[in-house]
């Protein structure tokens, strides 16, 4: 069925996540969404009410799921990019330079800085003649090499601090080639997900937030930033993280 000419869709990868998810049942419940895609590895779980699709996040896959969505909602107006992974089976953040191991280190850059690229890469030629297009990816905080203090955890500031000199560049390219689209690098801050699970002890009261919530402030400060081509690295608060 053709999309109505003032009808506006949105697209979230990463859909099965904590923050994904909450992330389209925001924009699913906005009302001025009549199509909201995601992507994600089970497709089978998503609410009712959204385009569901189902990847393993390879780049011939990224490219065609990118092309389908492209091509039926062409006027993508939110895109929220929330691939993250922090630990898994044989990995988990590194407190020392000896612990150090390339293949945890590649498993982490691939999902942190490497598939939001090539998710952007993919959508990019799509968004030329988009009149207003706002993108956020989850980064984080401990990604800014101004504001690291404490060091550690090599491979996932690396990664976050990669991604976002990629979505920077990102920034620049698309002024000039999309001058309706808006990216954004958004730490969420403390969320009670699987991803913060085993570091949430001492998390001050109130800091530790819902899904819900960083979804909530997340749709909040989409609206409020439209396309001005510059990348905003900004935290769920909206004040702005140093590089």
């Amino acid at each position: 069925m053709a999309e109505d000419d003032n009808s506006a869709q949105a697209l979230v990868v990463g859909g099965r996540g904590g923050i994904g998810s909450a992330m389209a049942t925001q924009l699913a419940q906005d009302g001025r969404f009549d199509t909201v895609w995601t992507v994600s590895r089970n497709a089978s779980d998503a609410a009712p009410g959204l385009r569901s699709l189902e990847t393993e996040h390879d780049e011939a896959h990224i490219k065609v799921l990118s092309e389908q969505v492209l091509a039926e909602s062409p006027r993508l107006s939110r895109v929220v990019i929330a691939l993250g992974t922090l630990h898994g089976e044989g990995y988990g953040p590194e407190k020392s330079l000896e612990a150090l191991e390339g293949a945890s280190m590649e498993a982490v850059y691939r999902v942190n800085c490497m598939l939001p690229l090539l998710w952007l890469a993919a959508l990019a030629p799509g968004l030329r003649k988009n009149p207003d297009c706002r993108i956020a990816v989850l980064s984080a905080r401990v990604g800014s090499i101004g504001d690291n203090g404490l060091g550690g955890w090599y491979s996932y500031r690396s990664a976050k601090a990669a991604l976002n000199m990629g979505l920077k560049c990102a920034s620049i390219e698309l002024a000039r080639r999309a001058k309706g689209v808006k990216l954004m690098a958004f730490h969420p801050g403390t969320v009670d997900t699987p991803l913060s699970e085993p570091f949430q002890r001492g998390i001050p009261e109130g800091k530790l937030f819902t899904p819900a919530f960083v979804a909530e402030r997340l749709s909040e400060l989409l609206d409020s930033h439209p396309a001005d081509g510059e990348l905003s690295y900004l935290d769920w608060a909206g004040k702005t993280i140093p590089w």
